[in-house]
């Protein structure tokens, strides 16, 4: 559903899938580059990660939990895709280097579920990016189709607005 690992093999369909949800213009305005606060991330607002996905994290309140929608642009479903409820928290710490993680779930178009965990770093020229790694579980029909049900990667979140 979410985003596929390099050693997944992908047939034609789903490279045209990805493709055409990646074309798909339903997010604000171009890359831009924000400074981050007090050379502190802040995770609210618009991000896009390097396979073209897109999430809005919500305010994060004071005792660092979050939501918002990931508009995933990959997809194993036949289903179309649609925007997903995101929540989350993120640990408040001095330097503003923050960890963080969510849950991501597809119920909208799918029967999985996915896991974030990452952390925002701020680039001396102000930039931030959230580095993530990420599980995937999709429902199978048996116990033994279940060694394939798991999927494993890594995102890097760029801020887009």
């Amino acid at each position: 559903v979410l985003c596929q690992a390099d050693n997944i093999p992908r047939g034609e369909n789903d490279v045209a899938e990805e493709t055409k949800a990646t074309n798909t213009k339903w997010w604000p305005g171009r890359k831009q580059k924000h400074p981050a606060r007090n050379g502190k991330c802040n995770l609210t607002g618009w991000w896009e990660n390097d396979l073209g996905s897109r999430m809005h994290v919500f305010a994060v309140d004071s005792q660092g939990n979050f939501s918002g929608e990931y508009h995933t642009a990959v997809s194993s479903t036949q289903k179309p895709i649609k925007p997903s409820p995101l929540i989350g928290s993120q640990h408040l710490d001095e330097d503003g280097q923050c960890t963080f993680g969510f849950t991501v779930n597809w119920k909208k178009f799918s029967d999985s579920t996915a896991v974030f965990v990452g952390q925002c770093f701020a680039a001396d020229g102000g930039e931030e990016t959230l580095h993530t790694s990420w599980l995937l579980r999709e429902k199978v029909d048996s116990l033994s189709s279940d060694w394939k049900a798991t999927r494993i990667g890594h995102n890097i979140f760029t801020r887009v607005g």
